[in-house]
């Protein structure tokens, strides 16, 4: 897929960045989700682990399924549980070419459910990893937005990848994306009262974005208290193209391609 030709071609492109299908709240219905990939409701999805076992899971999808790719890391709130081998394990996984992405890793001082120390050195690891193996990261933030930066400017441009669920400020922002990340944007775009990162979705061009659902959490408005998944991207960029003032079928043919290009997807 070229950015000339997905955008001529005059039909809704929906991709979910960020999902987390092979979790067990999608066992009753996981074969529903994966016929919308396979007639076309959906161009791709990239199945994101937060540990050793759900990035196993994540690569079994993605070696079974077209158009299902895989992230694998340790999130933050599981750093404590890391066992001293656990790069090896992902070693492992990365000979698996339908790997794309480190992730999703990162720091969440809200929850602390692992040390902040802990949260740290295993996030600087994987980021290490990351610039390695020349593999973008998903980084998962949350009340941790200075200490993040600060470890990612360490790298000194060596990384790319996405900021998951972007929550920061304006200057947060501007920061990342100095950096060359971009911002994954999900249903909270859509609360009525999140008027801030609408203001940050106006501000930056549409080159900086993602679209991703973090399903089955953060549902859009229209699903609250329900549970999310990957077609409710759809909410997403809908929102997205209103605030810019451009078509649907723009908006989602530039997001899917801004996605193509960070993870060299290969659709």
């Amino acid at each position: 897929m070229t950015a000339t030709s997905s955008i001529s071609e005059q039909t809704l492109k929906l991709c979910d960045t960020h999902s987390h299908i092979s979790f067990k709240q999608f066992d009753g219905d996981r074969d529903r989700i994966i016929s919308q990939l396979k007639d076309g409701q959906i161009e791709f999805i990239i199945e994101v682990g937060i540990d050793l076992e759900s990035s196993k899971r994540a690569v079994e999808l993605a070696t079974r399924f077209n158009r299902i790719f895989a992230a694998v890391g340790i999130h933050p709130h599981e750093s404590a549980k890391a066992l001293p081998e656990y790069l090896d394990d992902f070693r492992d996984l990365f000979a698996n070419d339908t790997v794309v992405a480190i992730g999703e890793i990162g720091l969440d001082y809200f929850r602390n459910l692992s040390p902040k120390e802990l949260q740290k050195k295993a996030f600087i690891e994987q980021l290490a990893l990351a610039q390695e193996l020349n593999l973008p990261v998903v980084v998962h933030i949350r009340d941790a937005y200075n200490d993040a930066y600060e470890i990612l400017k360490k790298f000194g441009g060596g990384l790319r990848g996405v900021i998951h669920a972007f929550s920061g400020t304006k200057a947060d922002a501007k920061n990342f994306i100095e950096l060359g990340f971009k911002l994954g944007i999900g249903g909270p775009l859509t609360y009525p009262k999140n008027n801030e990162l609408r203001e940050i979705v106006r501000k930056f061009p549409l080159e900086y974005f993602l679209p991703e659902t973090d399903c089955p959490y953060l549902p859009p408005q229209k699903y609250r208290g329900k549970r999310n998944e990957p077609l409710y991207v759809r909410f997403i960029e809908e929102t997205i193209a209103e605030i810019k003032g451009i078509s649907l079928i723009h908006c989602g043919a530039v997001l899917c391609e801004n996605a193509v290009k960070l993870f060299r997807l290969k659709i």
